[in-house]
């Protein structure tokens, strides 16, 4: 990697704010993540109490509804990064915060599936406000700092994404579904006034440079890194979710009464994401350290082989010790890739770069429990935990060998 990229990477000489605005993007983040999943318990309910009678339908548009928001982003987070390049990343993250707020809000009131469905894309077309604060930390940050700033950053996430659910299985109970909605554009409101007055964003000379590109991929001195991270962002993704569709019949088989199925599985698929979050600035920290590369191989390596006896559980309690620890290995990866895309692009394409990331985290999310229920379907449910295992061997496997070999590039 060439110095002049190594330059352009590296946070700006005044970003004197960067702790500042990484503890506002961490509650920002939190936050809007909160906001956007604690629909999730009370989603079939809503979709009902708006005029859809029947079972199959129900569940059919609660994963429209659902679905809708992840499908918009994956499309414009490569805009959204790109326009963050030019006009600034602040004003990306005042724009998500303000749009969520209204789209959200507005779910309180929708008066049909139809209206909430659309309500779901627009959040996911005016929302981003957790990727564009990856894209914020990663390019104010100092350099050697970034891996652990974007683990903790990470981290919030990841915990917005586990305690979402928790909150809108107990709010709708005290204020009601629609008054849930509007509590939760109420919260985003707040999040919205910390970045406008809080968030210090020092202007770069590379938004000229950016104004002036065609884009960003032309830039990129060598693209094998970055499409590397783009690759194992997917991988982390699909990982993730591969086992959701299955998850509460392979549990079934584990657990003999069939009252405890559904919390029991409930534990399982909240154990990555808790070992996750507890391991993310502590691996950010080692990869800031050591090179993010030995950090990504090895997070992929040794996930992939904590899927093995997941295969051949006996127990419940063996399968949560297992994603657990297989959470703890992936929470490295969301810091990492951000860094190894933010030291390898210039920092006129470092928004739109990473929007990419996020687009390919997303077709993860998607084409995971696609590929996870056909094969768990068709194959076994062994299958899935085996298959997922060769990805991730291959994925580390492929992350090793594109390296940089320069100790300069890895750091």
């Amino acid at each position: 990697m060439s110095d002049k990229t190594e330059d352009a990477g590296a946070a700006a000489p005044g970003s004197i704010y960067w702790k500042r605005n990484l503890a506002v993007s961490l509650v920002g983040s939190f936050t809007t993540i909160v906001a956007m999943t604690l629909l999730l318990p009370f989603l079939p309910l809503y979709v009902e109490e708006l005029g859809v009678s029947d079972p199959a339908a129900i569940v059919q548009w609660s994963g429209i509804a659902y679905g809708a928001t992840f499908f918009a982003a994956a499309f414009v987070a490569p805009l959204w990064g790109r326009l963050g390049d030019i006009y600034g990343r602040k004003l990306m993250l005042v724009r998500a915060s303000l749009g969520m707020t209204v789209a959200i809000s507005l779910m309180g009131m929708a008066g049909n599936v139809w209206q909430l469905v659309a309500l779901r894309l627009f959040v996911g077309l005016a929302g981003g406000y957790s990727s564009g604060s990856m894209v914020l930390v990663a390019t104010q940050t100092p350099k050697d700092r970034s891996a652990w700033a974007l683990g903790t950053l990470a981290s919030g996430i990841m915990a917005g994404n586990l305690v979402g659910p928790l909150i809108g299985g107990v709010l709708p109970a005290l204020i009601g579904i629609r008054g849930t909605f509007l509590a939760a554009g109420a919260m985003i409101f707040l999040a919205f006034l910390a970045t406008l007055f809080l968030i210090k964003e020092e202007k770069s000379p590379a938004r000229k440079q950016a104004a002036k590109d065609s884009g960003g991929w032309a830039s990129i001195p060598d693209k094998g890194p970055v499409i590397a991270m783009l690759f194992t962002g997917m991988l982390l993704m699909l990982a993730n979710m591969s086992i959701e569709p299955i998850i509460t019949v392979y549990v079934a088989q584990l657990v003999e009464d069939p009252a405890r199925v559904t919390i029991v599985a409930g534990i399982v698929m909240s154990a990555a994401a808790l070992g996750s979050i507890l391991s993310a600035s502590r691996l950010g920290k080692l990869a800031d350290r050591i090179g993010h590369w030995p950090v990504i191989a090895g997070a992929l390596g040794i996930a992939g082989l904590l899927l093995i006896p997941q295969a051949f559980v006996t127990s419940s309690w063996q399968l949560i010790v297992l994603r657990f620890l297989m959470g703890v290995a992936l929470g490295g990866l969301l810091p990492c890739i951000s860094a190894v895309i933010r030291h390898s692009v210039p920092d006129s394409a470092a928004g739109s770069i990473l929007g990419w990331s996020v687009s390919s985290q997303y077709v993860g999310q998607v084409a995971g429990p696609i590929l996870g229920g056909f094969i768990g379907g068709h194959v076994g449910m062994r299958a899935v935990f085996l298959g997922t295992c060769v990805l991730l061997i291959a994925g580390a496997a492929y992350s090793w060998m594109v390296r940089p070999r320069a100790d300069a590039a890895e750091r």
